[in-house]
């Protein structure tokens, strides 16, 4: 059967959890692995898919983002069903806002639903990193005959007030829903973890359409999928969870494991870029048959410079971008971005470094995030004094070492007069 499939990417959160490094950008486009960005993952998942049309809810902040959707994601397919388009609040609420949740940022662009008229609405968020098959998902919704299914992952009990939860029967049929709550009942059998719902949906268009307009008309509600929507709908409509245990991947190896991660706080953020360090990682980015997509930099490689005691450039247990140059310096167990430049005698170690940072000789760096273009003078520490630290940076409770780079001036194009 040949579907009709409409995708709307959430990318309006403001965020705020992962500040500083949402102070001047939309959470979804926080750099991510040396050269990506959050919301890469998702619209990767759904290209790798075959689901190329997908709308981009964009709100708080999202200058940024759509710079970098500019350049990774504006293909001019030949068919009209091909597209990665990027739209702000309509204001077709009735109160002419912004989007008050997840639900009234559909709602306000129902029309593109209706215009469209696809069979089924893929809704997913922009804040997370994994990999996902989305087409056995939607496979898993067709063959449940399911009105809306949830994609749903064991997640530790102690993170339940982070996430919805979802009581399900063994046939994935969902039985409750509980958004957010501490007391949320564990899996059967499992007392320390719970059936989280990712925050990805799949609605049978029908569904969608009878629920946002219900939904909108309802003053008392938050206009939130998970709030009010999903938990209306239990015991009125078929409503099934999708447990991404079973989710496989095109290249990957039999039974690895799927991986997901939240990383909607700095430590969060910090551990899952980490993660990509190990000789076997978890999130594997070099599979070929399920490419993560992004700008196409016309980079330089990566290069080490000078092999001296003392003043030799070497990258041990690390991630390094195109563009960036080890002039003597040394990086250890680190994510380094594109054109970062580490000078002699330099040592960076368990730190994530943005895009066109500038390591100064001898400056040392331990367990921090260098925001982009951020300059570290000639002998300076950062990482080893958290006390020091906290005066000038962002310190979380963990002593992670946020540091705020500088903005990058802008190139105009200049006319003859």
């Amino acid at each position: 059967m040949q579907l009709r499939v409409l995708a709307f990417v959430l990318a309006g959160g403001k965020g705020t959890r992962l500040y500083p490094l949402t102070k001047e950008r939309a959470k979804p486009a926080v750099p991510f692995g040396g050269k990506y960005r959050i919301i890469d993952f998702v619209l990767s998942n759904l290209i790798n898919s075959g689901i190329y049309s997908i709308y981009v809810l964009i709100q708080f902040k999202s200058q940024s983002l759509l710079q970098h959707l500019r350049d990774a994601w504006q293909f001019a397919g030949l068919l009209k069903s091909q597209f990665i388009i990027p739209v702000p609040a309509q204001m077709r609420s009735a109160g002419e806002t912004w989007y008050q949740g997840t639900a009234d940022a559909i709602f306000q662009n129902v029309n593109l639903i209706e215009q469209a008229d696809p069979h089924v609405v893929v809704i997913f968020g922009a804040d997370h990193i994994y990999r996902m098959n989305i087409r056995d998902m939607i496979e898993f919704h067709e063959r449940k005959r399911a009105d809306v299914t949830v994609a749903a992952i064991p997640a530790p009990r102690r993170h339940a007030r982070e996430f919805g939860v979802i009581e399900a029967a063994p046939d994935g049929r969902i039985l409750g829903f509980h958004e957010k709550r501490a007391d949320a009942p564990h899996i059967p059998g499992d007392p320390e973890r719970v059936f989280a719902s990712m925050g990805n949906y799949i609605f049978s268009t029908r569904v969608l359409l009878q629920e946002l307009y219900q939904d909108a008309a309802n003053e008392h509600s938050t206009h939130d999928f998970g709030r009010d929507i999903l938990p209306s709908l239990i015991g009125r409509a078929a409503v099934y969870a999708y447990d991404f245990q079973t989710n496989v991947i095109p290249g990957e190896p039999p039974g690895k494991p799927p991986y997901w991660r939240d990383v909607g706080t700095i430590d969060a953020y910090y551990e899952a870029n980490m993660d990509i360090r190990a000789v076997e990682p978890e999130l594997n980015l070099y599979n070929r048959q399920w490419p993560l997509i992004t700008a196409g930099y016309s980079d330089p490689p990566a290069k080490t410079v000078f092999d001296e005691e003392g003043r030799r450039g070497q990258a041990i247990n690390s991630v390094v971008a195109g563009g960036t140059i080890l002039s003597g310096g040394t990086v250890r167990d680190s994510v380094i971005g594109r054109y970062v430049h580490v000078h002699s005698g330099a040592l960076v170690e368990s730190s994530i470094i943005f895009d066109g940072c500038d390591i100064g000789r001898g400056a040392r760096i331990r367990r921090a995030i260098l925001d982009k273009n951020t300059r570290v003078p000639e002998g300076a520490t950062i990482g080893y004094d958290l006390e020091h630290d906290r005066k000038y940076h962002h310190v979380t409770e963990s002593g992670i070492v946020v540091v705020e780079g500088t903005r990058s001036r802008v190139e105009l194009s200049t006319v003859t007069i």
